[in-house]
C-alpha cells in the first residue's frame, strides 16, 4: 500500500510539470527532436485535461493577445493552400502548425506551478544543458571529425537552442534568480564553447547580441562586486574564445572571405554564401509571382529547385530559403510575414510593459525570457530557419508559454482543490482551517 501512495505523491499534477519544465529545457541542446514530441505530447494531454475539467483555461491577457498572433498565423498558412487549391498536397507540411496551436493549452496547465520553482527550473535545467552541449560538441568536433551539432543533427539548430540556454545562465544570475553563481558563470562559458564548436556565424552574433540585451536589463544590479564578477566573466569569454574558438572562428571567417569574393569576382552561386543569396533572388521572384497568399506551404521546395535550374542552371533543394520572413513571404504572402512578425512583435511588446512597470524579479526574469527568444530567433532566422523547424517551433513555444506566464500571468489552483474549497465553505468548517487551506501554495 504504501508503495502505490509513494508513486502518487511523486506524480502529482504539480510534480509532473516539474519534471515536464526540466525534460523542456534540458532535451533541445541533448536529444534535439525529443523536445518536439515531449512538447506536443504535453499539449494534446493539455486538451484532455481542459476537456476534462481537470484543468481550468488561463485566459491572462497578455497570453490571449499572443494567441490571437500565433493563430492568426497559422490561419494565413491555412488561407493559402486554400486559395491556391493545394489544400491535399500541403496537408503534411500544415500538420507542424498544431505546435503553435498547442501555446494556450499549454499556457494553461503550465500555470499551475509556482513561479519561483518554474524560475529556478529554467535556469538550473539551462545550466545543465551548457555542460552537456559542450560534452557533446566536443566528441563530435575532435573525434567524429564535424561541426557540433549535438542532438538537433543540425548545427545552426544545435547553436541556436545553445544561445538561449547560455543567456538564460547569464539573466540567472544576474536576476538573482539563483544564488549559486559560480556553476552558472562555468556554464556561460561551457555553452559558449559550444556555440562556437557549432560553426554557425549567425549564432556568433546572436549570442552577444542577446548577452547585451540581457545586461541592459539588469544595469541596475550591475554595481560592486556584480561589477567586478562581469569583467571577469568577459574576460574569461574572451580568453576562451581566443583559446578554444581562433581556429575555428578564423577558418568560418576564412570561409565567408572567400565565398564573398567568388560571388562578387565571377557570379559563383555554388557557395555557402552563394547558394544563400541565389535562394534569396529564387524567393523574391517567387513572392512577386504571388504576393497577397504565396504559393501555400507546400510549394516551396518545388519552386527553389525549379528556381536553382531556370535561374541558375543549378541542381540544388532546400525547404527554405535561408530566411525566416522571406520564407513566410513564399508559402503565405503578406499575410503570412505580418503574422509572423506579429508574434514576434506582441510577444515584444509584453516584456517591455512588464520591464518597463515591474520591479520583481520573476517577472523581469521572465520578460528577459521573451527579450532573449525574440532576439535570438530574429537574428538566426535572417540567414536561416525562423520557424517550420520541429526543434526551433517546440523550443519557441516553451519560451513563450513560460516566459510569458512569469512575466505576467498568474498561478491557477488545480480545479480538485477548487472543488475541496467550495464543499469546505458550505459546511461552514471553522475558520482557522479555511484560512489554513486558501495559504496552500
Amino acid at each position: 500500500m504504501s508503495r502505490p501512495s509513494s508513486l502518487r505523491q511523486q506524480f502529482t499534477p504539480c510534480r509532473i510539470n516539474i519534471y515536464f519544465s526540466i525534460l523542456c529545457f534540458f532535451f533541445p541542446p541533448v536529444l534535439g527532436s525529443v523536445v518536439s514530441f515531449l512538447f506536443n505530447g504535453g499539449g494534446l494531454s493539455s486538451v484532455l485535461l481542459i476537456a476534462l475539467r481537470k484543468r481550468r483555461f488561463n485566459a491572462d491577457r497578455p497570453m490571449i493577445w499572443l494567441t490571437v498572433a500565433i493563430y492568426a498565423y497559422c490561419a494565413a498558412n491555412l488561407l493559402a493552400s486554400i486559395v491556391n487549391n493545394s489544400f491535399v498536397r500541403d496537408a503534411p507540411h500544415l500538420i507542424p502548425l498544431v505546435t503553435f496551436l498547442f501555446f494556450p493549452v499549454s499556457y494553461s496547465t503550465w500555470s499551475i506551478t509556482r513561479k519561483t520553482t518554474l524560475a529556478r527550473i529554467v535556469v538550473l535545467s539551462s545550466m545543465a544543458a551548457c555542460f552537456v552541449a559542450l560534452l557533446m560538441a566536443v566528441i563530435q568536433q575532435y573525434w567524429i571529425g564535424v561541426r557540433a551539432e549535438g542532438g538537433a543533427g543540425n548545427p545552426i539548430v544545435f547553436a541556436t537552442v545553445v544561445c538561449l540556454a547560455v543567456v538564460i545562465c547569464v539573466a540567472g544570475a544576474l536576476s538573482g534568480i539563483e544564488r549559486a553563481r559560480n556553476p552558472l558563470f562555468y556554464a556561460t562559458l561551457a555553452g559558449t564553447i559550444a556555440v562556437i564548436y557549432s560553426g554557425s556565424r549567425i549564432a556568433w552574433l546572436a549570442l552577444p547580441i542577446a548577452g547585451i540585451a540581457v545586461l541592459l536589463i539588469n544595469r541596475q544590479r550591475l554595481r560592486g562586486k556584480n561589477a567586478v564578477r562581469l569583467l571577469l566573466l568577459l574576460a574569461a569569454v574572451g580568453v576562451v574564445i581566443a583559446a578554444f574558438g581562433f581556429q575555428a572562428i578564423s577558418g568560418r571567417v576564412d570561409f565567408l572571405r572567400s565565398d564573398l569574393n567568388a560571388l562578387g569576382a565571377s557570379s559563383n552561386y555554388d557557395t555557402s554564401v552563394g547558394i544563400r543569396v541565389a535562394l534569396w533572388q529564387i524567393g523574391l521572384k517567387a513572392f512577386h509571382d504571388m504576393p497577397v497568399f504565396g504559393h501555400g506551404v507546400g510549394a516551396t521546395q518545388l519552386l527553389i529547385k525549379q528556381g536553382f535550374h531556370d535561374q541558375f542552371a543549378m541542381d540544388a533543394g532546400f525547404n527554405h530559403f535561408h530566411n525566416g520572413f522571406l520564407t513566410a513571404l513564399v508559402q503565405a504572402g503578406i499575410l503570412g510575414a505580418v503574422t509572423l512578425a506579429a508574434i514576434f512583435a506582441v510577444a515584444a511588446g509584453n516584456a517591455a510593459r512588464v520591464l518597463r512597470n515591474s520591479s520583481d524579479p520573476i517577472e523581469r526574469f521572465g520578460a528577459t525570457m521573451i527579450v532573449v527568444v525574440v532576439i535570438t530567433y530574429l537574428t538566426a532566422g535572417m540567414t536561416g530557419i525562423l520557424v517550420g523547424h520541429d526543434i526551433l517551433d517546440s523550443v519557441l513555444m516553451v519560451f513563450l508559454v513560460s516566459g510569458t506566464y512569469l512575466a505576467s500571468g498568474r498561478q491557477v489552483p488545480l480545479l480538485e482543490e477548487q472543488a475541496l474549497a467550495s464543499v469546505m465553505e458550505e459546511r461552514a468548517l471553522p475558520s482557522a482551517t479555511q484560512d489554513l487551506f486558501r495559504a496552500r501554495p
